[in-house]
């Protein structure tokens, strides 16, 4: 099926380099952005339905960097069903596993996280809450696992690492080793930072964190706690690793992360995920409150604080998506400042501290929400045709 988005009042691209794109119009194509530029577009292509944003702006979907799902659209973290779901309703086209440490009973042997992984991957694969992508089955490094062991996972499908503290392997000593297994077979690997989070977690200094050479900076600024500031520093400076902020965690922090790399330059270091379901419970609108927040009190432009939940991310984990560029899967938000807001359109609502209104949610160029739950109203209405 072809889709047209027409009259789009701004286009958002998800590249915090060119983090705005000329044009009111994009074309959809068996899923994917086929094109994007004026009006002239739809004489080139067949179109079979239209959605006329009016005026308001168009977006790459955003991602969760950091989840910890179980199996299936239920968290027995906080005993409630239907919460990925919801998040789609706040923007979220896309959720990725740090790991699954609230299944009930884990395993905690090798040949049992190493079967959880691939489980909950094979699971993720076949289900979509709402239409929502979710890569799930990050393995929990445990003590007993050896190399053949990355072999079978990669083989399997498992691509993701849980955040490395949550099991048994703490210390850089354990884990530099199956960290470059899993670094040489395409994996990607979150590593926790800062204070202890559920029992049998563990305090991860910067210099752990550097010693094991992760993919993710696991909330930098704290799941809850942060580390302090000058261990914080020494992550920014001494390296180059992506830095996750998290709803869920110390907001002075998150601050002061994204001041320091805004001064060296260096925004396209940030991602932004959720860290729940956790003790600080389930935000659907998280990763939409995260980039407001950044946006409005941080004072970075709206359309680079949502790039950090996009493109940003998608490119530290090697996705072709929340991106809006051609080729790119066409999951996408439509989105206005909220009813009553001082913001005219969404950015510059978000500038102010609110919340955008979102009015439509595509994955894979299929519309999956028709106004969104969990939002305020957008002020511009969105047309169907």
């Amino acid at each position: 099926m072809v889709t047209s988005l027409i009259n789009i009042g701004k286009i958002i691209s998800g590249d915090i380099n060119n983090p705005l794109l000329t044009g009111d119009t994009i074309i959809v194509s068996e899923g994917e952005i086929a094109a994007i530029g004026g009006k002239e577009l739809l004489n080139e292509y067949q179109v079979e339905k239209t959605v006329d944003v009016a005026g308001a702006t168009v977006a790459p979907g955003l991602i969760d960097s950091h989840a910890h799902p179980v199996l299936g659209d239920f968290t027995p973290r906080q005993s409630t069903l239907n919460y990925m779901e919801s998040s789609l309703h706040g923007g979220v086209t896309t959720m990725i596993s740090a790991g699954e440490p609230h299944t009930p009973g884990r395993p905690k042997d090798a040949a049992g996280t190493k079967a959880l992984a691939i489980l909950a991957h094979k699971s993720y694969k076949n289900f979509r809450p709402g239409g929502l992508k979710v890569h799930g089955g990050a393995v929990i490094l445990e003590k007993g696992l050896v190399e053949k062991d990355f072999d079978e996972m990669t083989e399997a499908g498992v691509w993701l690492v849980g955040e490395v503290g949550l099991g048994s392997i703490k210390n850089p000593e354990d884990a530099a080793p199956m960290v470059e297994w899993a670094k040489q077979r395409g994996m990607k690997v979150a590593m926790h930072t800062g204070g202890t989070s559920i029992p049998g977690s563990s305090t991860v200094t910067a210099e752990m964190v550097m010693k094991t050479n992760p993919t993710v900076v696991s909330h930098a600024n704290g799941g809850p706690t942060a580390v302090s500031l000058e261990e914080i520093d020494k992550l920014i400076e001494q390296t180059k690793l992506p830095m996750e902020i998290v709803q869920c965690g110390n907001i002075k922090a998150a601050d002061y992360v994204i001041k320091k790399l805004a001064q060296k330059g260096e925004l396209e270091r940030v991602i932004v995920g959720n860290d729940s379901p956790s003790g600080s419970g389930i935000i659907p609108l998280g990763i939409l409150r995260t980039i407001t927040q950044i946006a409005s009190l941080s004072g970075i432009p709206a359309a680079k604080a949502w790039a950090m939940a996009s493109g940003n991310t998608a490119k530290v984990y090697g996705l072709n998506t929340s991106l809006i560029q051609v080729g790119s899967e066409a999951d996408m938000v439509i989105m206005d400042a909220p009813m009553g807001s001082v913001g005219q359109d969404a950015l510059s609502a978000m500038e102010a501290g609110d919340i955008p209104g979102i009015a439509v949610v595509m994955v894979d160029g299929e519309i999956k929400v028709k106004v969104s739950r969990n939002t305020p109203p957008a002020t511009r209405p969105v047309t169907i045709t």
